[in-house]
């Protein structure tokens, strides 16, 4: 079986959707592991990654909501600084991108200019845990997270 770490190494550059990040920095029980490869492999520089903008909005809804500012701008710091990672504002070429994308594949919005924004940025994977992004796969290389979660076995069981 493929691991998430040989499926990511597979490609030179990889586009990040938002859940990643959420997952990471609220340590996720069940998908903190994931994330972990992701960004420990973006921080070695096996790979780089791109975002869109649209991220930092995502990421840093709950935070101000819940009045913690200096949570979200702690999260925009981290964002904006992580190694190998770039952040891509939404072009005129990315909403093009993107409405195609949502002309051919019926998606959001918000997905559609993330994953334009990856794919006008050479990415050649989309990590993400949106299992309805399956359907872009003839564009680009979905990696669902969910598909690398283990499942504990049954003590005793066969």
């Amino acid at each position: 079986m493929v691991t998430l770490q040989q499926r990511l190494n597979a490609h030179r550059q990889i586009g990040l959707n938002s859940v990643i990040f959420i997952y990471h920095f609220e340590a996720h029980p069940t998908y903190l592991p994931l994330t972990t490869v992701v960004f420990n492999g973006l921080e070695h520089g096996q790979f780089s990654a791109i975002t869109a903008t649209v991220t930092l909005m995502e990421i840093t809804v709950h935070p101000w909501r819940i009045g913690r500012s200096d949570i979200a701008r702690e999260y925009e710091t981290l964002l904006t600084h992580f190694p190998h990672l770039t952040i891509a504002d939404v072009t005129r070429d990315v909403a093009r991108q993107a409405a195609q994308l949502r002309t051919a594949y019926a998606i959001r919005p918000a997905d559609a200019l993330q994953v334009a924004t990856a794919l006008t940025n050479g990415a050649k994977a989309w990590v993400t845990n949106d299992k309805r992004l399956k359907q872009l796969s003839p564009e680009i290389d979905i990696i669902l997270l969910e598909d690398f979660v283990e499942i504990p076995s049954e003590e005793g069981g066969n």
